[in-house]
Formats: C-alpha cells, sequence, structure tokens
C-alpha cells in the first residue's frame, strides 16, 4: 500500500546525508549543480512560450494542488466509511514534511539557481526542494488510501502513475525553469521517501493504537 521498502528508506537516508555533506565542504556536486544551471539558463524558458506549460507542471509537487485533490479524497473516505484515519494521516504527513523540509531550508541555507552562484547564508531556503518532498509524501499517502479502502481499480492505477511520474516531472520541472539546482531536487526525493516511511510508522504506533483504544472505551 506504498510503505518503502526498507533498502529504499536506507539508500534514501544515505543519498541524503552524503549529498548535504558534499554540499557544505562545496564538493563535485556543487559544482556539478553549477554546470547544470548554466545549460537550463541559455534556454531562457522563463521568457518564452514554453514557461507556463513547464510551471503547471511543477504544481505536480504544489501543496495547494495536492492538498485539493487529498480533500476530496478524505472527504469522501471520511463519508463512505466514517473513519477519520484518511485525515490523520494527511494532518500527520503535513506537520511532518512542513518541519523537516524547513528545518532543512533554514538550517543549510542554500541560496536558489536565481541567486548569482551557490551560497549557504541565513537568506537561502533552496535546499531540499519542497515541491518534490511533497510530491513524493502526499502522492504517495494519497495511493496508500486509495489502495487500503479498495477504491476502483482505475483510482489505484493513477495514484500509483502519480507517485511516481509526480515527483520526477515536477523535480525536472523545477530545474528546467531554474528555480531549484539538481541536488535540491534528488534529496527532496529523498526526503519525501523518509517522510513516508515514517507516517507508515506512525500510523501503526500512534494512530492505529490510539483509534483502538478509543473503540475498545466506546465498546465497554
Amino acid at each position: 500500500m506504498g510503505r518503502p521498502p526498507r533498502w529504499l528508506l536506507l539508500l534514501a537516508g544515505v543519498v541524503t546525508v552524503a549529498v548535504t555533506v558534499d554540499l557544505l565542504s562545496r564538493g563535485v556536486l556543487e559544482r556539478m549543480d553549477l554546470r547544470v544551471s548554466e545549460v537550463v539558463s541559455a534556454w531562457e524558458l522563463d521568457g518564452s512560450g514554453a514557461y507556463w506549460p513547464v510551471w503547471a507542471v511543477t504544481q505536480l509537487g504544489g501543496r495547494g494542488f495536492i492538498l485539493v485533490v487529498l480533500a476530496g479524497l478524505v472527504g469522501y473516505l471520511g463519508w463512505r466509511f466514517r473513519t477519520v484515519v484518511p485525515l490523520l494521516r494527511v494532518l500527520l504527513a503535513l506537520v511532518l514534511l512542513t518541519v523537516v523540509v524547513y528545518s532543512f531550508k533554514y538550517g543549510t541555507g542554500r541560496t536558489a539557481p536565481a541567486y548569482p552562484g551557490s551560497f549557504f547564508h541565513r537568506d537561502g531556503a533552496s535546499y531540499p526542494s519542497g515541491h518534490v518532498a511533497n510530491a513524493v509524501l502526499m502522492w504517495g499517502v494519497a495511493r496508500w488510501q486509495v489502495v487500503q479502502y479498495r477504491l476502483a481499480s482505475w483510482l489505484q492505477r493513477t495514484t500509483w502513475v502519480l507517485s511516481v511520474t509526480g515527483p520526477v516531472a515536477t523535480g525536472i520541472a523545477m530545474v528546467s525553469l531554474d528555480f531549484h539546482w539538481v541536488t535540491d531536487a534528488v534529496v527532496g526525493a529523498a526526503v519525501g521517501i523518509l517522510l513516508l516511511g515514517v507516517v507508515h510508522v506512525l500510523d501503526d504506533v500512534v494512530v492505529s493504537r490510539w483509534l483502538g483504544a478509543r473503540a475498545g472505551r466506546s465498546s465497554a
């Protein structure tokens, strides 16, 4: 139902730590980011007719768009199955996403490609990409709900596709518009995977136990 396997969580953790250490030490990945940014800057998509179509793709990881979809899904599941579990999972994911991603952003203070060069200071908030992390986590949560509650097969296929292609398309679009560095997108995906794993664990340990205890009190 979308729970990341242990090997993927381990890989995501290794990528997050390794890339962060390399960037903070001004290593080879930062030089790669600068070279890619020079190439995409030369495309000048921001002044072309391709800007808005590419920008629309970035919204596959936009919090507003995903929350609209999740609000409809959570509302339907709550009404159909008389449960608050889907809502609690979404709220838990949102809190974790906000706390962890913005801690990274303001902790590292990395500037965006629009800034002349890659620097680390208090005004930077580029690393990692919140859009990509959001796409991984929230589409993953959406797929989880759809599969668990056995909604229509076409909807299960759709959320599976979004959980895979959404983060990839978002990352490519953000880099193409020079909104983010490549490593921002990569670590955004890794952080999203880790957070999805954490949400699954907390759901098992906290949400399920709380609802079980509540159900037991009601029965008594």
